[in-house]
């Protein structure tokens, strides 16, 4: 079977409702990934692999940054946020792939929502290991504790339409989310979504910050940022994870 024309290509693998779902894609890739990862899919479209095989890929890629994140030195947060933009072109592609392919699955939405737990839950140990001293201690606990609260940040939001389905609903819309009981409740989400402080413990915006704050400790000869980012991502972790409880339980998602 030939291969379409890169522009045909595109029509089908990159629809204008992909990068127009706002919500659902990352800032990175409407501003460079997706212009990217079509040239990568296009190439992965001629060999045997499978959509599913990308997203395993992808998840290889998330959670290595988090290994290689824990090694000292500038060098290996430099890998380390490479890794995590391997691991974003790869979460673009795996779709891409998929709808050309027609071999879009339930099993492949499973696999990619599992590979976002697992690269931010990676990043963030691989941080807590970074900065501390010796292992374990109190910077490695602050390293799993903000890992467990970005799993649950996720968690929750994931809940939500297990809960609808359990009581026979369909999805929650997009709209839901922004919908409440209480106008104040309404307003006090629009600051917190305006300040995004939350995208601390998001594996791109981390790695990146993790990086910077690697140079800055390569100056200091000591871990001194890289520290205060591991207590901040906790801190992060635990405000987001209570906060997202509430404006889930506020809006009109369980309704």
């Amino acid at each position: 079977m030939s291969m379409p024309s890169l522009a045909e290509f595109r029509r089908i693998a990159q629809p204008p409702s992909t990068l127009d779902r706002r919500s659902g894609e990352h800032w990175a890739g409407l501003l460079y990934m997706r212009r990217l990862s079509i040239y990568v899919t296009y190439a992965l479209a001629r060999t045997p692999i499978t959509p599913n095989q990308v997203t395993g890929l992808m998840i290889v890629c998330g959670v290595l940054a988090g290994v290689v994140l824990a090694l000292p030195g500038v060098l290996a947060a430099f890998a380390a946020a490479l890794l995590i933009q391997a691991y974003l072109l790869l979460d673009c592609s795996d779709g891409e792939l998929a709808r050309y392919t027609g071999r879009t699955s339930i099993a492949g939405v499973y696999l990619d929502r599992v590979g976002h737990y697992f690269a931010e839950a990676a990043l963030l140990i691989g941080l807590g290991f970074r900065a501390s001293a010796v292992w374990p201690d109190w910077y490695t606990v602050l390293g799993f504790a903000a890992a467990l609260g970005a799993i649950l940040i996720k968690a929750e939001t994931d809940l939500v339409d297990v809960a609808r389905a359990r009581s026979g609903l369909v999805a929650a819309s997009e709209e839901s989310a922004g919908q409440f009981r209480s106008s104040g409740l309404a307003r006090a989400r629009r600051i917190a979504a305006a300040l995004r402080f939350h995208r601390l413990v998001q594996a791109v915006e981390l790695s990146l910050v993790a990086l910077a704050a690697a140079v800055v400790d390569a100056f200091l000869a000591e871990p001194i940022v890289t520290r205060w980012l591991v207590v901040a991502c906790a801190i992060v972790a635990a405000v987001q994870t209570i906060l997202h409880l509430v404006s889930i339980l506020a809006s009109r998602r369980l309704t």
